[in-house]
């Protein structure tokens, strides 16, 4: 059985959907490096209808003050129990758009979940941007922005464990 590359190639991808913008050969790397300032206040308005203004404060700072992290779309999607939009969608469909013009994608803001208490990982801000990369590749690194619920709640970004 052939291995699907990682490379950012799509010859092992799946088939596009009907309506489903074509692509040219995708880039390895179509992210950039931080997420768009416009892209907090999205995250706030989404995080607003979950938990009261001050706790949406607490994660929008602990987030803006997180590493990047990266993981992988397919994983992004399960954990968040979010269903993968179609290519056609029309947010989806003007991310791979912009992807094959060239333009790099913002990171995703995420809260973590807590799989004890059965709660998923939420995409506070890049539901749109995950789906279309995991068109483009389901195994590509997504730059992320990840805190945990308790510590942006204390006011702390979640910081990576040393090795």
């Amino acid at each position: 059985m052939a291995k699907k590359s990682d490379s950012g190639s799509r010859s092992g991808d799946k088939k596009r959907a009907a309506g489903q913008p074509k692509l040219a050969a995708v880039p390895t790397e179509h992210w950039g490096e931080e997420p768009e300032e416009h892209d907090y206040p999205a995250a706030a308005s989404y995080l607003s209808l979950l938990c009261e203004p001050t706790e949406v404060r607490r994660i929008i700072s602990a987030l803006k003050a997180a590493p990047i992290e990266r993981h992988q779309a397919k994983d992004l999607l399960r954990s968040s129990r979010l269903p993968l939009l179609p290519g056609d969608n029309a947010h989806v469909a003007s991310d791979l758009h912009k992807v094959d013009a060239g333009e790099k994608l913002s990171p995703v803001l995420l809260v973590r979940g807590d799989f004890r208490r059965g709660l998923a990982l939420t995409i506070a801000d890049g539901y749109h941007r995950v789906c279309a990369s995991y068109h483009l590749n389901e195994n590509a690194d997504i730059p992320c922005h990840l805190v945990d619920h308790s510590s942006a709640a204390a006011g702390t970004a979640e910081r990576p464990h040393s090795p």
